[in-house]
Protein backbone atom coordinates (compact mmCIF):
# COMPACT_ATOMS: atom_id res chain seq x y z
CA UNK A 1 0.00 0.00 0.00
CA UNK A 2 1.48 3.31 -1.34
CA UNK A 3 2.29 5.75 1.41
CA UNK A 4 0.86 9.77 1.82
CA UNK A 5 4.09 10.56 -0.17
CA UNK A 6 3.75 8.02 -2.33
CA UNK A 7 0.42 8.89 -3.30
CA UNK A 8 1.15 12.66 -3.20
CA UNK A 9 4.07 12.25 -5.92
CA UNK A 10 1.78 9.94 -7.69
CA UNK A 11 -1.15 12.82 -8.25
CA UNK A 12 1.56 15.64 -8.94
CA UNK A 13 3.16 13.45 -11.72
CA UNK A 14 0.51 12.90 -13.80
CA UNK A 15 -1.15 16.31 -13.03
CA UNK A 16 1.89 17.55 -15.08
CA UNK A 17 1.69 14.82 -17.39
CA UNK A 18 5.07 13.12 -16.35
CA UNK A 19 5.78 9.66 -16.91
CA UNK A 20 7.84 7.54 -13.70
CA UNK A 21 10.86 8.44 -16.61
CA UNK A 22 10.74 11.97 -17.11
CA UNK A 23 9.87 12.72 -13.38
CA UNK A 24 13.18 10.69 -12.80
CA UNK A 25 15.32 12.68 -15.47
CA UNK A 26 13.71 15.78 -14.48
CA UNK A 27 15.28 14.50 -10.50
CA UNK A 28 18.36 12.74 -11.19
CA UNK A 29 17.13 9.15 -10.56
CA UNK A 30 16.30 6.06 -11.74
CA UNK A 31 12.46 5.32 -13.19
CA UNK A 32 12.48 1.91 -10.87
CA UNK A 33 13.43 4.55 -7.92
CA UNK A 34 10.52 6.98 -8.64
CA UNK A 35 8.43 3.35 -8.73
CA UNK A 36 9.29 2.76 -5.43
CA UNK A 37 8.66 6.48 -3.81
CA UNK A 38 5.51 5.95 -5.23
CA UNK A 39 4.64 2.51 -4.42
CA UNK A 40 6.30 1.15 -1.35
CA UNK A 41 4.86 1.39 2.50
CA UNK A 42 7.90 3.12 3.92
CA UNK A 43 10.02 5.48 1.61
CA UNK A 44 12.99 7.06 2.76
CA UNK A 45 14.47 9.60 0.28
CA UNK A 46 16.96 11.89 0.92
CA UNK A 47 16.58 15.25 1.77
CA UNK A 48 18.51 15.91 -1.58
CA UNK A 49 16.07 13.86 -3.41
CA UNK A 50 12.57 15.39 -1.47
CA UNK A 51 13.96 19.11 -2.61
CA UNK A 52 14.57 17.56 -6.16
CA UNK A 53 11.14 16.28 -6.69
CA UNK A 54 9.56 19.45 -5.17
CA UNK A 55 10.87 21.33 -7.48
CA UNK A 56 9.91 19.05 -10.54
CA UNK A 57 6.62 19.30 -9.22
CA UNK A 58 5.97 22.79 -8.07
CA UNK A 59 5.34 22.35 -4.71
CA UNK A 60 7.01 22.58 -1.41
CA UNK A 61 8.97 20.16 0.74
CA UNK A 62 6.95 20.58 2.98
CA UNK A 63 4.03 19.62 1.55
CA UNK A 64 5.16 16.22 0.25
CA UNK A 65 6.01 15.61 3.73
CA UNK A 66 3.10 16.46 5.56
CA UNK A 67 0.05 14.30 5.68
CA UNK A 68 -2.22 16.69 3.93
CA UNK A 69 -4.33 16.44 1.26
CA UNK A 70 -2.78 15.19 -2.49
CA UNK A 71 -3.47 18.33 -4.03
CA UNK A 72 -1.60 21.49 -2.71
CA UNK A 73 -3.60 24.65 -2.11
CA UNK A 74 -2.40 28.18 -3.62
CA UNK A 75 -0.31 29.05 -0.62
CA UNK A 76 2.25 25.57 -0.93
CA UNK A 77 2.43 26.60 -5.43
CA UNK A 78 3.02 30.44 -4.52
CA UNK A 79 5.82 29.11 -2.11
CA UNK A 80 7.34 26.84 -4.42
CA UNK A 81 7.14 29.72 -6.94
CA UNK A 82 8.95 32.13 -4.64
CA UNK A 83 11.96 29.38 -4.31
CA UNK A 84 12.04 28.82 -7.89
CA UNK A 85 12.31 32.54 -8.77
CA UNK A 86 14.89 33.27 -5.58
CA UNK A 87 17.11 30.31 -7.41
CA UNK A 88 16.64 32.06 -10.90
CA UNK A 89 19.64 34.48 -12.77
CA UNK A 90 19.28 37.83 -12.78
CA UNK A 91 18.17 38.12 -16.22
CA UNK A 92 15.58 35.89 -15.98
CA UNK A 93 14.23 37.52 -12.98
CA UNK A 94 14.17 41.07 -15.02
CA UNK A 95 12.14 39.50 -17.60
CA UNK A 96 9.52 37.94 -15.52
CA UNK A 97 9.27 41.52 -13.63
CA UNK A 98 8.37 43.12 -16.96
CA UNK A 99 5.95 40.72 -17.58
CA UNK A 100 4.14 41.39 -13.88
CA UNK A 101 4.69 45.15 -15.09
CA UNK A 102 3.12 45.35 -18.79
CA UNK A 103 -0.03 43.24 -17.01
CA UNK A 104 -0.25 45.96 -14.25
CA UNK A 105 -0.51 48.45 -16.91
CA UNK A 106 -3.61 46.55 -18.65
CA UNK A 107 -5.72 46.76 -15.98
Amino acid sequence: MPSPLGDKLRALRQQKKLSLEQLAELTDSSKSYIWELENRDDPNPSADKISKLAAALDVTTEFLLSHTTATPDAEVVDEAFFRKYKTMPENTKKQIRKILDAWDDDE
